[in-house]
């Protein structure tokens, strides 16, 4: 634990307050899971990753999705040599270990076909050629709130790649002054050293120990309790979370529990992570969007009829 609280400060150096998203990036990296981010621009999306990143040492990119985008933008492509008459592959960015795709519901399907082969196999295909991405291999996405002008929601199955979807929000006041004095005093920001505190060796151990994180049979029958619920005959349901939700909250939970330095799983670790493995799970009938209900009002009503063993 001592090691991850040094990670935490190190972070802080250049990313003031959002400890939410910093704790669900740092859940995603330490179990090797993929989190999408939402929130407006301006909240320090980028370069929270970007800075998570330089502590653990890890190759980082960084892909800004675009409607004009192509899969070969991403992957990488086949390419000619004049010279001795030989096809060659040039890889693209997305052989690295943390993948930032920024503004990812920008992308058009193809190159979202694309991603999600890079997700769910860690593997991409160059013409012929199968190429197995390097380790970890974590996609890392942010996304504008859909309801801006040109931007479209995710595939449902690519969706449910990502681990939790994390809504990010506005900074409080003494936040917004800190960031102030950080930005504008006479301190060069861009100076600002960010020292590697983990490992690939640590970050493998730290995987460990927190599959070794022990969830009761109960805890874990809860869970089952509430994704069956989401898939219950409803008038503001219409699609339920997939057996995904279920294993991902089992993980999710595990590593909240390791990050508040236990070794066991506690019903609070649950409730903390619920709302970001649910919310990009369950799709919501018209009759929910018209009396104004979101995914969260239906969690919510959900934890109220399940009971906690």
């Amino acid at each position: 634990m001592e090691r991850i609280n040094i990670l935490k400060e190190e972070i802080s150096k250049k990313v003031i307050g959002q400890k939410n998203m910093v704790e669900k990036i740092l859940i995603g990296i330490l179990t090797g899971n993929h989190i999408l981010l939402e929130g407006l621009p301006g909240l320090a999306k980028s370069l929270t990753v970007n800075t998570i990143a330089e502590t653990l040492g890890l190759k980082f990119a960084r892909i800004q999705f675009t409607p004009d985008l192509l899969p070969s933008d991403i992957v990488g492509t086949e390419m000619y040599n004049e010279k001795t008459g030989d096809f060659h592959i040039k890889k693209g960015p997305i052989f690295t270990n943390i993948l930032l795709a920024d503004e990812i519901n920008r992308a058009p399907a193809k190159v979202q076909s694309a991603l999600l082969e890079a997700m769910q196999e860690k593997q991409v295909t160059i013409a012929n050629e199968t190429f197995k991405l390097d380790r970890p291999f974590i996609v890392l996405a942010t996304q504008n709130p859909i309801e801006q002008d040109g931007t479209y929601p995710l595939p449902e199955a690519q969706q449910d790649r990502f681990l939790m979807k994390v809504k990010i929000e506005y900074p409080t006041m003494e936040e917004e002054l800190e960031i102030l004095n950080l930005l504008t005093g006479e301190k060069e920001f861009d100076n600002i050293q960010i020292k590697r505190i983990v490992s690939f060796e640590d970050l493998e151990e730290i995987k460990e120990l927190i599959k070794k994180v022990h969830i009761d049979d109960k805890l874990k029958k809860y869970i089952l309790e509430i994704i069956f619920k989401t898939r219950e005959s409803s008038e503001y349901i219409a699609c339920g979370a997939s057996p995904r939700a279920s294993i991902s909250l089992v993980i999710a939970s595990k590593a909240a529990a390791f990050l508040e330095g236990r070794d066991f799983v506690l019903p609070e670790d649950i409730y903390k992570v619920i709302y970001d493995v649910l919310r990009h799970r369950m799709i919501l009938t018209y009759e929910a969007e018209a009396e104004d209900k979101t995914v969260e009002n239906i969690i919510d009503e959900i934890l109220k009829t399940v009971v906690l063993p």
